[in-house]
């Protein structure tokens, strides 16, 4: 999140499409130290060249969002769809694979969880650090979960037990080390 209250997220893109192009840390630097506002940002992520596949979803304070679909083999696409998982639509010529098919499950419970009647943030927060949203499976770990709040500046990430919070402006320093168990664990 920059101090406009831009905040840029990235997911991989679930194709092993790779070309010339920048890393995506990069152009989310990029996006965060130049753009004020999603349509800035949208701008920005489709006029870059992509080295791998990759997803950036953007929200500014005004509440504005997208997600754009970035592939260093085809042109970007823009989303206005609530959630977004480690894959893009349509997927081109690609098998269904177990992490596939676990990114398709993650992106249906979020948006069931989204959808469910007078959803309080803090049964989201739960429920994004619950199976399947949340894993502890080897090959695709959930780190950790973010809370954005670009209108106050600030963000939780959260932890199963633990939740720390920062705010652009007054940043305290701290640390925190969480076990994340045997990774080995079905997801």
């Amino acid at each position: 999140m920059n101090a406009d209250g831009l905040v840029a997220s990235v997911t991989f893109g679930g194709t092993p499409a790779q070309g010339e192009g920048f890393s995506i840390i990069l152009m989310a630097r990029y996006v965060l130290e130049t753009c004020h506002r999603v349509s800035d940002a949208v701008h920005a992520l489709c006029r870059i060249p992509v080295a791998l596949s990759q997803n950036v979803t953007v929200l500014d304070k005004t509440g504005t969002y997208a997600t754009v679909c970035l592939t260093p083999d085809r042109a970007p696409s823009v989303s206005h769809a609530l959630v977004c998982a480690n894959h893009q639509d349509p997927i081109d010529s690609v098998a269904l694979t177990p992490a596939l098919s676990r990114s398709f499950e993650r992106q249906n419970a979020a948006l069931r969880a989204l959808e469910r009647p007078g959803v309080s943030l803090a049964r989201l927060q739960e429920t994004f650090l619950e199976a399947p949203l949340y894993s502890q499976a080897a090959q695709s770990p959930t780190v950790y979960t973010a809370v954005y709040r670009p209108a106050t500046l600030t963000v939780d990430y959260l932890w199963p037990g633990h939740v720390m919070t920062q705010r652009i402006g007054s940043f305290t320093p701290g640390e925190y080390v969480h076990d994340y168990g045997d990774l080995g664990r079905p997801a």
